[in-house]
């Protein structure tokens, strides 16, 4: 079966001789199964020296995991969802996913974003699911979207984070966003599943890849870098999230237009309380605050943070 071969690959080729010794069959099958793998959007490169992987290709045997998050990996070229495929892992009776498991994969066919949006994945994007196990507090869940911002942006080194879930690039340009489902049982959470699609070395038309501001940075090496900081700061006290989220955001102090799931406000973004929701002062004076919604900043983009070496 290809799945067989698939952890055998790295970035270097070995010749189907030396594949199908190890896997006990023939180099015709062996190339038939790398030929499967390529047919469902693993990126195996097959030349005249053997298979190997596209060099920086997210799979666990490539990606250099330094904590608990991405020590139980499972990679794909395509799947429905990382989101399903995290939640289906975490069920299996035989094999559950443990907390801080993490599924990659290359193409989703029904790939999804915040309030129902489709997910557009490519070979240059970054996408992934990260298994949280619970039980976890309402409270806890409310600020989880916007440690994941400040992980986010730490390992990306560049850009400023849009409340409450996207990361921009200087130029205001979408770069990477971020989607958390818990699964809810009264007042706390049994588990939840975080999402994260970063655009590596290609993009959506009017969005911004992370090549173009860190070239040279992988996926298989930004994948080691997120899950190491969404460790750190998924942890973190929530004072020390808020204050390095202000630090980096583009948010506040714009004036912003927000739809929430109760209609539209407008006004200036002032700040964030403690559970992390925006405050923004309306055109009447007033103060109002929006747990969630989709934020539109009006105006020009003020510069936001640009590449990075030492993140806090």
């Amino acid at each position: 079966m290809p799945a067989r071969l698939l952890p055998l690959l790295t970035e270097q080729p070995q010749t189907g001789d030396a594949l199908g010794t190890r896997l006990g069959v023939g180099r015709v099958t062996v190339n038939t199964w790398a030929r499967r793998l390529a047919e469902d959007g693993v990126p195996v490169v097959v030349t005249r020296g053997g298979y190997a992987l596209a060099p920086g290709t997210p799979a666990p045997q490539l990606v250099p995991v330094s904590g608990t998050f991405g020590q139980a990996m499972r990679y794909a070229g395509t799947v429905g969802s990382t989101q399903d495929e995290a939640r289906a892992w975490a069920d299996d009776p035989h094999d559950p996913a443990p907390h801080g498991a993490v599924v990659v994969a290359e193409r989703q066919t029904a790939g999804r974003g915040r309030r129902g949006r489709a997910w557009d994945t490519t070979h240059g994007t970054l996408v992934f699911s990260v298994l949280l196990a619970g039980p976890l507090a309402l409270p806890d869940l409310a600020l989880m979207p916007l440690a994941a911002g400040v992980a986010l942006q730490a390992a990306c080194g560049v850009g400023g984070l849009k409340w409450p879930n996207d990361l921009l690039a200087p130029d205001g340009r979408k770069l990477a966003g971020i989607l958390l489902e818990a699964d809810l049982r009264g007042e706390e959470a049994r588990r939840a599943v975080l999402g994260i699609g970063v655009n590596v070395s290609a993009a959506p038309e009017g969005a911004a890849w992370l090549s173009e501001f860190r070239p040279g940075l992988t996926r298989a090496a930004l994948l080691a870098r997120i899950l190491a900081e969404l460790e750190r700061w998924l942890a973190a006290p929530p004072q020390a999230v808020l204050e390095v989220w202000r630090a980096v955001n583009v948010t506040l102090g714009r004036e912003v237009r927000v739809v929430t799931p109760r209609g539209i406000l407008t006004g200036t973004a002032l700040d964030l309380d403690a559970q992390g929701s925006l405050l923004i002062r309306t055109p009447e004076g007033t103060t109002v605050t929006a747990h969630a919604g989709d934020v539109q900043l009006v105006g020009t983009l003020a510069p936001s943070p640009g590449p990075q070496e030492d993140i806090p």
